[in-house]
Parts: structure tokens; sequence; C-alpha cells
């Protein structure tokens, strides 16, 4: 059994029994984990405490063995105003941007449907891996309005905007094999093994050293935002201020006394 280290209404944040390193942030809305306000409040909670936790090397996001997310809750949304629905995306976004700026390796570990928000909060993180079963899209075009919650920007980020735009003008499912085709997702493995094979996925990051982990995924992230110049002083800093961690003095050292591949780094 996975240790649990805290509990909501529809999310726990677990680490995994056999890489402590890694925590996992369980969604559990019944029956398939439809994103509503509770359920996106919880997992901005467990986004933030997963990236104060010194414990935690590496996330797996995880809806169970039937579903991811299937979507927004339509009921919650349908009836509306536009004024009230700024404040309700805006929520939404921020709980993704919670996600995606963890700062450790995170995949999502897709079984079932995700759809909507559920591939939104898909893309928020580092990797995908997906069940073969597995169905993805942005449907939203079907109800008259479109993504909200970063898929019209994270999207053709990730695929490049004509294979986006065919995903959102159309609001069409993709299956598991054509997502790896196109990018969406990283890997395809089997339902049954869709969990381990995203713990398998990260838990070697979670031995390696944290602190530049951090600096690579931030170089990354806000280096697609700008353009090349400020991208470039961006991972300039960010790669002289790690000649202050321990990790890189035991990493060239290791490197110089040993060989490659050899250091055990302690996160600090």
């Amino acid at each position: 059994m996975e240790k649990v280290k805290s509990v909501a209404e529809f999310v726990r944040v677990e680490t995994d029994p056999d890489n402590p390193g890694v925590a996992v942030i369980r969604l559990d809305r019944p029956k398939v984990n439809a994103l509503n306000a509770a359920l996106t409040a919880e997992i901005a909670e467990a986004a933030a405490q997963v990236s104060g936790d010194d414990e935690v090397r590496a996330v797996v996001v995880y809806g169970g063995e039937r579903v991811f997310v299937a979507g927004a809750d339509i009921k919650e949304m349908g009836d509306r105003t536009a004024v009230q629905m700024r404040e309700y995306s805006r929520g939404l976004q921020e709980a993704l941007n919670a996600v995606e700026r963890i700062p450790k390796p995170v995949v999502a570990a897709v079984t079932g449907y995700a759809l909507g928000g559920g591939l939104e909060l898909a893309l928020s993180a580092d990797f995908r891996v997906a069940g073969a079963e597995a169905k993805l899209g942005v449907p939203e075009i079907q109800l008259g309005v479109i993504p909200g919650a970063g898929g019209t920007q994270r999207l053709p980020r990730l695929i490049g905007p004509a294979r986006a735009k065919d995903l959102i003008f159309t609001g069409r499912h993709v299956r598991a094999e054509e997502a790896r085709e196109i990018g969406l997702v990283d890997e395809v493995v089997a339902d049954e093994e869709v969990y381990a094979a995203a713990v398998a996925k990260v838990a070697p990051l979670a031995q390696g050293p944290a602190v530049a982990l951090a600096a690579a995924k931030e170089s990354v992230d806000r280096g697609l935002e700008t353009d090349l110049s400020t991208g470039l002083e961006i991972e300039r800093m960010q790669f002289a201020s790690l000649f202050a961690t321990d990790d890189q003095k035991t990493g060239m050292r290791s490197f110089v006394e040993e060989g490659p591949g050899k250091a055990r780094f302690e996160g600090r």
C-alpha cells in the first residue's frame, strides 16, 4: 500500500511504496473525476504540497485504473454567466498552472478518458503515459465553447499549431496510438500497466540532482515563453547558479574520480 501523506475529499497525496521519493497525486471523484470547483481547488493544494515537500523528488498524477479525467463538470458550469465563468476559469487555470510549476519531474498516468480539462491537466505535466485504450481530446467546440484551461496554448506548443487546431476545431477523440504518433503522449502501454510505467518513467529522476532538475525544467518552460536571446539568458543564469550546490561538487568530483554516471546526489 502507498503511504498516504494527505487526504482531501477528492484528492489524496501518497508516496509510492517502492519509490519513496515519488509522490502520487491521486484523483478520486466518482464516477469519472469530472473537474468541479472543489476538485480543482484540491489539485492546486496537492501541487503546492508536493512542491514544498523536500522528500518528494518526482510526481505522478493519476486518476485511477478506469479513467484519468473525463472533463469538466458541465452541470456545474452550464448556467453560469460570462462574468462568473471568468472567475471559474481563472481558478481552473491557476490550478493547472500550479501543476505545471511543480519544480520536479511530473508525469500524467492516463487511463480511460482524458478529455477537455482532463487533457489540459495532462498537458500540465512534463510527460504523459497512456493506456492502450485511452482516448484524449478537447471536445469543447461540441458544446459551443473552446478549451479554457490551457488547451489552446499548451496543446499547440506540444504538437504544433496545425495538429492542435485539428483537435480543437473538430473536438474529436484521439486514440492512444495516434496520440503517441503526434507527440501528445510519450508512451503507450497496456491499460493495467499505466501506473507502473508512469512511476518507472520518473523514479530514476527522483535519484537525480533535484536542484539541477528544477533549474532545467524552469529553463525549458520559461524559455518557451520568450525569445531565444532571453531564453539563453535564463539558461545562463540557471547554469551558473548551480555551482553553489553540493550536487554540482558531488557530480563533478565523481566524474573526475570514477567516470560518468556514478554520482550519488543528495538534492541540495
